[in-house]
């Protein structure tokens, strides 16, 4: 049998073997025996050392390639000097290009160049400094000319006043040129510069040069030091060259090339016992080698040797690829029932002889074990990316439809997510045998609310229908939202029950869950669901519901292998299902808190038409509250104010303020002293609450820990009287003023310190407001967004309001068209309110002299205005009131006193003076003389009262106005 040699031409070689006798080293010509060559393995020649010589060290593979070396080093060191030398001298000559530049450029433009240029001599002015320019910039020249070339000067003073030599054409039309030009100092590297008057008129040229020699001897001045160091590099170079051949021919153990083909002769006959096969084609497409792996593997003939590839039995596909050359790496190909990893290259490449060499191994066993690595990786990365794409919203119905869209295509074709309604509510399930409740005795059964109930036929499952996804949208499943009363022996009701996963190979071989519905099983079956597994959704120990896991056009069943993987798949779904419902247990709660705190509906009352809106934040219940209150004197106050946070800690601090500001409001107090009265009610709280107070986690109590992180407000009364409007702010953003001709103006108050941080005092602004202005008060949550800046946002709110003659609901709407956030972030809390004023001919108003006789004058007026108004049913409890209230500030009040009527949704009267005594109703004994004024005022009038202004005080009192003819108010 004949075995190819060396791919380097040799001819074969007679072997005589076939992997088992001796070796074609054996023989006395192969260099065997006692005096064995280099090619034996065993003799002496691979046991000595080779010496060295000059005429062996050159036939040697390792002194051939440092021969190799040495030139190929010599010709690149001088190609990089030759490289060198041309850069150096093109570097000099673009740097005498920017001196030059540079020089003509900083001369030309010089002050006072363009005086010199139309002087009288302009040579006596610039021969000096040109020359001073020249010797300072180290250039040759520096001619300054007219537009026709006619120098002013020269290093050469003869050679003023002649014409310069060379390109100036460019430079009279006012353009720069640059050149290298041979004038009368040889050849140079030249720039010439315009110089323009102020009109931009060119008066004159400035040229600037360096001699080419001069260039040449910079660049000739580092040739010493390139040669040097191409020496350095050659001498560097050819050390390191020698100490590679000195390693090669070391490994190489001085061998010339015939010494190494005898050695690759004797190793060829390693191929046969190496566990891989190999497998050698001719160009031809014959095969030239097989080595025993490779004949076991294909079950190759003896003969085999010698014929076409495509006569020896091989898979159609392996024939192909031993006869094409083509290049092929780990490739899988198939012998009988094995598998193979082929890799195939050509030979002929590199001058080797046409053909092509592969190699073979058995991965039939490897491939099994990877087969099972790879399942087991890709169900790792699948419930990876389930963490990463379930739970990514607190929703319940989101998450489980999350669910279901991703396990379909991943692991089965169709997915449903049954739940317990009051999961979707966030209850729990009712209590019972896992999460199922039965009802009372006698009672009616409610499918919404009941997980199961008692049936003739035994406990049946009722849960509703939450998410469903497929490869297809026409499959035969329950629709979204429907409630589903799953039979007893249901897979989602043994799953609900039991808290066990349930698996159906084969749907058709089980009839429990055709029992409850056969014409929709029947339905699904025909549509070719195949197989199923039940999940139960459980977390923290309570059944929520069942996931439903269907397989149709992937024809294999589930197996048991199946169930780890959807049982962490839905254990993974249901703890986040079950954060979102215990999320949307607490946000309902606070919505609800929330709710109850806030205005249910405005108060009845004529000083403003106001439109207000509330946006609570996606993320959660935040702070943010409004309030419209009736004060007396038919004013109004408007609040809206803002405590950080969101939760029920944030909705329940919120209704504290906002309860607060009604009882000071109560008080009748200016916004600044009721804003000083929120400060020091807020810093009480956090002293109390904090986590250093009694309530706090500091030292018992129970409290929570939490105090108030921070709050803002807004308070502004409005007078539809004097229409002035009286407003202060605790570090909440400014109101917006919209006059009726629709111009906008963000109003300058004192801004003030958000509440609670205590020491600091509120300003007050008062400004007197149009009729049909509106006043627009707002929470930050409408102007902030996180890639938006309050700035920004405030000019989108100036732009939403100016437009004249709005309503306030209209221009509530417009604000949240153009500013509302697609997911708001935070509370959005909006007022929008339009004055109007209290007509004239509906205010009356007095001076009383401090005489108590001429209160009889004042009761008569008053009469006569009541009377006027059809007032008269009220004459005489008004006198009273009013003689009352008059006499006493007659009595015990020093300055001016003043009655005001005004005629509203009540009667309001009004005593002024300047006391800052107030009256108390107090319990007067049978003998007193005094002390019952105050209670018969309190007895005829609805409300009374007293506030403070800068002046002094003002009594109030309030009647209902009686009713018409027709039954309704008279106001």
């Amino acid at each position: 049998m004949y075995a190819q040699l060396s791919p380097h031409g040799r001819p074969p070689v007679r072997t005589g073997w076939s992997g088992r006798g001796p070796g074609p080293g054996s023989g006395p010509g192969s260099g065997g025996g006692p005096g064995g060559g280099p090619g034996d393995p065993n003799g002496r020649g691979y046991g000595r050392r080779l010496r060295w010589s000059p005429v062996r060290g050159v036939r040697t593979v390792a002194g051939q390639v440092f021969v190799l070396q040495v030139g190929v080093v010599l010709l690149l060191v001088v190609a990089a000097v030759v490289a060198l030398v041309l850069q150096s001298r093109y570097d000099s000559e673009r740097e005498a290009r920017n001196r030059s530049m540079a020089v003509a450029e900083s001369f030309a433009n010089a002050p006072g160049m363009v005086s010199a240029l139309r002087g009288h001599d302009p040579s006596a002015v610039l021969q000096p400094l040109a020359e001073r320019a020249r010797k300072g910039s180290r250039v040759d020249f520096v001619v300054a000319m007219t537009p026709q070339g006619i120098r002013y000067t020269h290093p050469n003073p003869a050679r003023i006043g002649k014409h310069f030599m060379g390109s100036i054409r460019a430079a009279a039309e006012g353009r720069t040129v640059q050149e290298t030009f041979t004038g009368t100092l040889g050849l140079s590297v030249r720039s010439v510069v315009p110089v323009k008057d102020a009109q931009g008129k060119v008066v004159g040229l400035v040229a600037a040069g360096i001699t080419i020699k001069k260039v040449s001897g910079a660049a000739d001045h580092q040739l010493p030091l390139l040669f040097g160091a191409a020496a350095a590099a050659m001498a560097l170079a050819t050390a390191g060259t020698a100490l590679v051949s000195r390693r090669l021919r070391r490994q190489t153990h001085g061998l010339d090339p015939s010494e190494m083909t005898r050695m690759y002769e004797h190793h060829d006959a390693v191929l046969h016992s190496v566990r891989e096969g190999v497998l050698i084609v001719g160009g031809d497409g014959r095969l030239v080698l097989a080595n025993d792996e490779a004949r076991r593997l294909f079950d190759l003939p003896p003969d085999a040797e010698g014929r076409l590839v495509s006569e020896l039995g091989f898979d159609p596909h392996t024939a192909a690829l031993l006869a094409s050359g083509r290049p092929a790496t780990d490739e899988v190909h198939t012998a009988g029932e094995r598998l193979l990893s082929v890799s195939h290259r050509p030979t002929d490449r590199d001058g080797g002889p046409p053909g092509s060499v592969a190699t073979l191994r058995d991965t039939t066993e490897l491939r099994a074990l990877s087969g099972k690595v790879d399942l087991a990786r890709n169900r790792l990365k699948l419930l990876y990316d389930a963490g990463v794409s379930i739970g990514t919203t607190l929703d319940v119905v989101r998450t489980a439809q999350e669910l279901a869209e991703y396990a379909v295509a991943r692991f089965a074709d169709y997915v449903s997510v049954d739940l317990a309604d009051s999961v979707l509510r966030g209850e729990e399930p009712p209590e019972g045998v896992s999460g199922i409740s039965t009802p009372d005795a006698g009672s009616t059964p409610d499918a919404g609310s009941w997980a199961a109930v008692a049936a003739a036929d035994g406990v049946r499952t009722v849960l509703r229908r939450t998410a469903l996804s497929g490869i297809r949208d026409d499959g035969p499943l329950y629709p979204l939202g429907m409630l589903i009363e799953f039979g007893p022996s249901a897979p989602q009701a043994r799953g609900f029950r039991s808290g066990a996963v349930t698996v159906e190979p084969v749907l058709g071989d089980f009839g429990g869950w055709q029992e409850q519905d056969p014409e929709h099983a029947r339905r699904i079956v025909d549509y070719g669901i195949h197989s199923m597994i039940t999940v139960p959704l459980r977390a923290r120990g309570v059944v929520l519901g069942v996931a439903s896991f269907m397989r149709a056009e992937k024809p294999e069943p589930f197996e048991e292998d199946d169930v780890s993987l959807a049982e962490e798949l839905v254990t993974r779904a249901a703890v986040s299902i079950d954060n979102a419902r215990r999320y949307t247990r607490e946000h309902t709660m606070a919505v609800t808190l929330q709710r109850s705190l806030l205005p249910r509906m405005l108060p009845e009352q004529n000083a403003l038409d106001v439109a207000y809106r509330y946006l609570p934040a996606e993320s959660g219940v935040g702070g943010d509250w409004f309030d419209v209150i009736p004060l007396p004197g038919a004013r109004v106050a408007l609040v809206v104010g803002d405590v950080v946070g969101h939760g029920l800690h944030a909705a329940a601090t919120m209704g504290r303020l906002r309860t607060a500001v009604h009882n000071f409001s109560t008080l009748d107090l200016p916004p600044d002293e009721i804003l000083s009265h929120l400060d020091d009610l807020i810093a009480r709280i956090d002293q109390d609450e904090g986590p250093g107070g009694p309530n706090g986690d500091g030292s018992g109590g129970g409290g929570g820990g939490e105090g108030i992180t921070g709050a803002t407000c807004l308070y502004a009364i409005y007078d539809p009287v004097t229409r002035r409007c009286t407003m202060a702010r605790a570090g909440h953003p400014p109101p917006a003023l919209v006059r009726p001709d629709g111009s906008v103006e963000f109003l300058d108050l004192p801004a003030g310190p958000p509440l609670g941080l205590g020491g600091l005092p509120f300003e007050t602004a008062q400004l007197e407001l149009p009729e049909g202005s509106h006043l627009v008060l707002y929470t930050d949550g409408l102007i902030e967004k996180r890639d938006r800046d309050i700035d920004t946002g405030l000019e989108m709110l100036r732009g939403a309001l100016a437009h004249p003659g709005r309503t306030p609901e209209d221009a509530c709407t417009a604000v949240l068209d153009a500013l509302l956030p697609d997911r708001p972030s935070d509370d959005i809390a909006l007022i929008v309110a339009r004055t109007r004023v209290l007509e004239p001919g509906l205010t009356a108003d007095w001076e009383v002299p401090s005489d108590p006789a001429q209160v009889a004058g004042v009761r008569a007026a008053v009469a006569r205005k009541l009377a006027e108004w059809d007032l008269g049913d009220v004459a005489f409890t008004t006198e009273l009131i009013l003689s009352e209230l008059i006499t006493n500030a007659i009595r015990y009040a020093t300055g001016p006193i003043r009655v005001r009527l005004l005629c509203d949704r009540s009667l309001i009267c009004e005593v002024f003076d300047t006391s800052s005594t107030s009256p108390h109703l107090r319990y007067a004994g049978t003998t007193d003389e005094g002390g019952r004024g105050l209670f018969l005022v309190s007895q005829f009038a609805d409300r009374w009262g007293t506030r403070y202004t800068a002046d002094g005080k003002v009594i109030w009192t309030e009647q209902a106005l009686p009713l018409s003819k027709n039954g309704k108010p008279r106001a």
